[in-house]
């Protein structure tokens, strides 16, 4: 097994929704044993504390929740994300979704400067493909991936000079889309996989396809994986809870393949609310899924109550 640099980097992020508690994401990664899982693994692990906003002056806006506090989240996550990944691969403790605006910025950057695409896999009930300007809830947590791929409206934010290429993208375990996002989502060619089509091919047959176009032109791959994705019965800590999500198994399938493939690159972690877990159930199945793509087999851990 190849052993990294697993470089941890807190982002308390809790303005991209108005429901409260993903700040609390990064403490309980650590208290559920993130940094020792990966450390028994054989790999070197490094906690680099948490990120901090750049300074911002909050506005009141008639639609959009805590837009200034987002932008200097994605300005300094962004940053943080490009320094870690000269230094290895960087795993960011959410916080809520929003912190990918700036963690997939980092990567795109960091991407640019050694001349290797990226790719990045969406592991999400929803797209969040929404723009400022879309977004009927102003939330936006909704908005990284159309923020990254160059979509318009997103003013004040750090400009993007290369869009991410609309072909690096998958999105898995969708199950929640609204209408003006299904729209504009169809008219790319991001590819988008639902539960549907999950229940009747399996989740490792689109995933295997995905990968194998990374692997085939040397690209690194950014992994963003919400609390969400997974069936609120077995992952209840966040606040988008939508039934019907991937299973304990589908999860860890996803990232055996993930590790066995060899080229994850950085990965979030994201969505999770404390606030509304069960005796830090779901922080739990989180570490073990990142400690599976990282290495650890299902069938070497011990069986757990809870």
């Amino acid at each position: 097994m190849t052993h990294h640099t697993c470089i941890l980097v807190g982002a308390p992020v809790d303005s991209g929704k108005r429901r409260r508690g993903c700040l609390m994401g990064p403490d309980a990664y650590r208290t559920a044993g993130l940094a020792e899982a990966l450390a028994d693994l054989g790999h070197q692990v490094e906690d680099r504390g948490n990120v901090a906003p750049t300074p911002f002056t909050p506005q009141r806006h008639a639609k959009i929740h805590a837009l200034e506090e987002t932008i200097g989240w994605t300005k300094a996550l962004a940053d943080a994300a490009q320094a870690s990944l000269k230094d290895g691969l960087p795993i960011f403790l959410g916080g809520d979704h929003s912190l990918s605006l700036g963690t997939v910025l980092g990567a795109m950057r960091h991407a640019d400067d050694i001349n290797r695409p990226l790719f990045v896999l969406w592991l999400d009930a929803h797209s969040d493909f929404h723009t400022p300007a879309t977004t009927d809830s102003g939330n936006l947590h909704g908005t990284p991936l159309g923020f990254v791929t160059g979509r318009s409206d997103f003013d004040g934010f750090p400009e993007i000079a290369n869009p991410l290429p609309q072909d690096n993208i998958a999105i898995i375990g969708l199950r929640s889309v609204d209408s003006a996002e299904r729209a504009a989502l169809q008219q790319t060619s991001i590819q988008h996989v639902d539960m549907r089509e999950i229940d009747e091919s399996g989740i490792g047959k689109p995933l295997s396809a995905f990968l194998e176009r990374v692997a085939a032109v040397n690209g690194m791959l950014h992994v963003s994986l919400d609390v969400d994705f997974l069936d609120p019965a077995v992952a209840p800590a966040v606040g988008t809870t939508v039934p019907g999500g991937a299973t304990i198994r589908e999860g860890h399938l996803v990232m055996e393949m993930l590790h066995d493939s060899g080229l994850m690159t950085s990965l979030d972690l994201v969505e999770l609310n404390p606030f509304l877990d069960e005796r830090g159930r779901t922080a739990q199945v989180m570490v073990d899924l990142a400690a599976s793509a990282l290495g650890r087999r299902v069938f070497d851990r011990p069986t757990r109550a809870y």
